[in-house]
């Protein structure tokens, strides 16, 4: 599974992209306008700290002919960006027309399986349902993605199901087994989800008990 970070935070991309973990970033407005910097200049550091890895930059604009040429403009900036349009049917002919044309679209804001289906049938790269909103409104959010996983792969469609809204270390827990092809993860339930307190017990245990051996021994240094 592709792990996406959920961030335009330059700072925490970079730190996690060493490690090798991150296929890509998925940004929006809001993440944009935290940063305080022009939003182009931003999305081309993000680029350009992971060249290899897919970053998604969504369209800002409403009229449909509007966000065609944005999708097109957004899509030029660089050859790892792929486009996210809401799934709104005022925008299924532009989705059409921009998959049509091999723009790579993130689907966002999918919410039922039958909207999967239809973004599957336009060839998108992506389609994003948002577990955690649907979990808000006392809609098992989680169950959706199984659904999906059994409809993409009945049906043959090369559109990846990526995870998206996961509030917690279980909701990734749960992508993970419903077989998502990625999952975007905001930086505080990333670096929560790569830790666990049996882990640091553990080396703390095994760190004393070293400690104690090389007493015992007269202060050996080095092993083997």
């Amino acid at each position: 599974m592709k792990i996406f970070l959920d961030t335009a935070n330059l700072d925490g991309i970079k730190k996690w992209a060493l490690t090798g973990l991150i296929d890509g970033v998925t940004t929006n407005p809001t993440h944009l306008s935290k940063e305080g910097r022009n939003p182009k200049d931003q999305i081309l550091a993000i680029c350009a700290v992971l060249p290899e890895g897919e970053i998604s930059v969504e369209v800002t604009e409403q009229d449909p002919d509007a966000v065609y040429k944005q999708a097109k403009d957004i899509a030029a900036l660089a050859e790892n960006i792929v486009v996210k349009i809401p799934c709104h049917h005022f925008y299924f002919p532009v989705i059409k027309r921009l998959a049509d044309e091999e723009v790579p679209l993130n689907i966002t804001l999918v919410f039922t399986l039958v909207q999967g289906l239809m973004m599957c049938k336009l060839g998108v790269r992506y389609i994003s349902p948002f577990v955690g909103r649907l979990d808000d409104i006392d809609v098992g959010g989680i169950e959706l993605l199984p659904e999906m996983r059994e409809m993409v792969d009945e049906y043959g469609f090369d559109t990846g199901i990526l995870a998206a809204s996961l509030r917690g270390v279980r909701h990734v827990h749960d992508a993970i087994l419903a077989g998502a092809d990625a999952a975007t993860i905001s930086l505080p339930v990333f670096e929560k989800m790569i830790e666990h307190p049996l882990t640091d017990q553990g080396m703390q245990q095994f760190n004393a008990d070293w400690a104690t051996l090389r007493q015992a021994q007269g202060g050996v240094r080095q092993f083997p």
